[in-house]
């Protein structure tokens, strides 16, 4: 049975004692059964929910042990989320709500504390597949309809989680971290290329009994969608493929380079972790605040393990090697996918170009397009009208 305490100590704010008191274990998984989310009153004090199996402990926050995710708002926001059982969600999106840390902790304690048991409540689990590992996964909604999502290189599950909480009045919406990522297994020398990437997302599938499901994608997460419709048209129904990674047209200079170099490189880890996570800072515009300093802290927590780095290394080899051209080139075979495909592009995306366009437009004639003023990640720069266009696709495929 799921038990909430509260230690001794100063008495909590009024909407961090409620969410304590509806906290139900059976929604959130935890690698290891343990954690401890640091809960903080912007200008005021701060408590640690202790969570060990099924029980949770609040108690004043021991600033001397690291927290696993840090949760702050301001105590207006704290009485709302406790008032509105889906209120925790809505505050994280709308930005009133910081999370800091392990997005995997600290919105699975939010689907925990919601008070929310009716069927497709937002719930985060794992399955265990044969060949792929232990693969963890988010999900909600019951409708008639699966749509399975995959992430981005560096990302994680929690990626698509407005995408989750946009569809799930009308579909069952999963969202995978794909093997090497998040809080998945991280095999050491495995593929780490498209046709793994499907096959482990069939796997997936297999072991929460989907025999058939739409497939949205970002990034790589899109290329591995594609290769899914390649792989399995039977299995796969419409393609939502939101700026998805596609085989370089231009030369590649580093290619050769790049064939000769091991991914395992990557388990030697050549920067300490302060440097590295100050150059991706630098690098990433915003990286202080909202939705991507939370996607930066993921992207770092499994980049900086060795088995991550390793996993993203080879991800990234393969993407860039990608073979644009002959038999079994990604443009010749992309002719050949038979599957009702969305593209939605961002007109400022600079990893992947809309230019890429016309030239998808040429493989795959019947293919629908749509144009955002945002970059690589529409889902989460322009979620409302990146669903929309989603809705509008799965409503009228053809």
């Amino acid at each position: 049975m799921t038990t909430a305490t509260r230690e001794s100590g100063s008495a909590p704010a009024d909407g961090i004692a409620s969410l304590a008191e509806r906290f139900d274990a059976h929604v959130m998984h935890l690698p290891g059964g343990r954690a401890r989310v640091r809960l903080v009153v912007t200008g005021g004090r701060s408590w640690d929910a202790v969570i060990a199996g099924r029980r949770l402990r609040l108690r004043d926050a021991d600033e001397s042990s690291e927290a696993d995710c840090v949760l702050s708002a301001d105590p207006a926001t704290w009485r709302r989320i406790a008032a509105d059982m889906r209120g925790g969600m809505g505050a994280f999106r709308a930005g009133r709500l910081q999370i800091r840390g392990s997005l995997h902790v600290g919105v699975g304690f939010l689907a925990a504390t919601n008070g929310s048991h009716e069927p497709g409540r937002l719930e985060f689990d794992v399955v265990r597949t044969r060949g792929f590992g232990s693969i963890s996964f988010l999900s909600a909604g019951t409708g008639p309809e699966t749509i399975v999502c995959l992430h981005g290189l560096g990302g994680t599950k929690a990626s698509f989680l407005p995408t989750v909480s946009a569809l799930a009045d009308s579909y069952r919406v999963v969202s995978i971290d794909l093997p090497g990522f998040g809080e998945s297994d991280k095999p050491i020398g495995a593929p780490y290329d498209a046709p793994w990437f499907a096959r482990s997302a069939f796997a997936a599938m297999d072991a929460l009994g989907i025999e058939r499901a739409h497939i949205a994608g970002n990034s790589m997460g899109g290329r591995v969608a594609i290769e899914a419709g390649l792989m399995d048209r039977d299995r796969t129904g419409g393609l939502l493929l939101l700026s998805p990674a596609l085989a370089w047209l231009r030369s590649r200079p580093w290619a050769p380079v790049l064939r000769a170099l091991r991914p395992e490189l990557g388990l030697i880890q050549p920067a300490p972790r302060p440097v590295v996570e100050a150059m991706v800072r630098r690098l990433v515009p915003a990286a202080n605040g909202g939705w991507t300093a939370a996607g930066v802290d993921e992207f770092l927590r499994a980049y900086l393990s060795r088995s991550g780095r390793a996993a993203f290394y080879a991800a990234a080899r393969n993407i860039y090697l990608d073979e644009p051209h002959g038999e079994n080139g990604f443009w010749t075979r992309l002719r050949t996918l038979q599957c009702d495909s969305l593209f939605v592009w961002g007109r400022k995306d600079t990893l992947v170009p809309i230019g890429f366009m016309k030239h998808v437009e040429k493989a795959l004639p019947n293919a629908r397009h749509v144009e955002l003023p945002c970059g690589h990640v529409p889902q989460l720069e322009r979620p409302r009208e990146a669903h929309a266009a989603i809705r509008k696709f799965l409503a009228n495929p053809s």
